[in-house]
């Protein structure tokens, strides 16, 4: 299934494209979870984190794929519980903040990180490292479109990254 043609691309937002077509086709959705999971499949993947929001609906079904547990990482002030916090600037120059709730897993657990869309690699960033400071291992970060440039190749040289869209738009 040629999933990626569905992406909506008629209305550019910060250079981003409509992914959420994907979703609403059970193929398609089925295709891209399995095209995301496959360069993984050997990195005993004990947990999976996305980031708030379309990394929910990656995450989850990678989560399932994988058979393990899902964690978000949520926007700051959304978590209820104790948590830990970073704050970074997104691909539009805004200050914003990530909270990952506190002791999510045991020390060592090794966590596959997603998004749907990874420009500028901050967000990936300070998921990683929450995920760090939680005491879990990154084993890999993957993403439906994650852009190869000089502001995400921290995160290509220091982990095992993968997408399925290589389009630059």
């Amino acid at each position: 299934m040629d999933y990626l043609s569905l992406i909506d691309r008629s209305k550019l937002h910060y250079k981003r494209s409509d992914v959420t077509p994907i979703f609403a086709e059970p193929a398609a959705f089925a295709a891209l979870t399995e095209d995301l999971a496959a360069p993984f499949r050997d990195a005993g993947v004990q947990r999976v984190v996305g980031t708030d929001a379309l990394g929910f609906v990656v995450g989850t079904a990678l989560a399932l794929k994988f058979g393990v547990g899902f964690v978000p990482v949520r926007k700051g002030g959304k978590l209820p519980v104790r948590n830990e916090r970073v704050t970074f600037r997104d691909y539009s120059g805004s200050e914003k903040t990530f909270e990952l709730r506190a002791e999510p897993w045991p020390a060592g657990t090794r966590v596959l990180l997603c998004d749907e869309w990874i420009e500028t690699g901050a967000t990936a960033q300070a998921a990683a490292t929450l995920i760090e400071r939680c005491g879990g291992t990154v084993v890999g970060i993957a993403a439906i479109a994650f852009r190869k440039n000089e502001r995400t190749a921290p995160l290509w040289a220091k982990y095992r990254c993968h997408g399925v869209w290589p389009e630059q738009v």
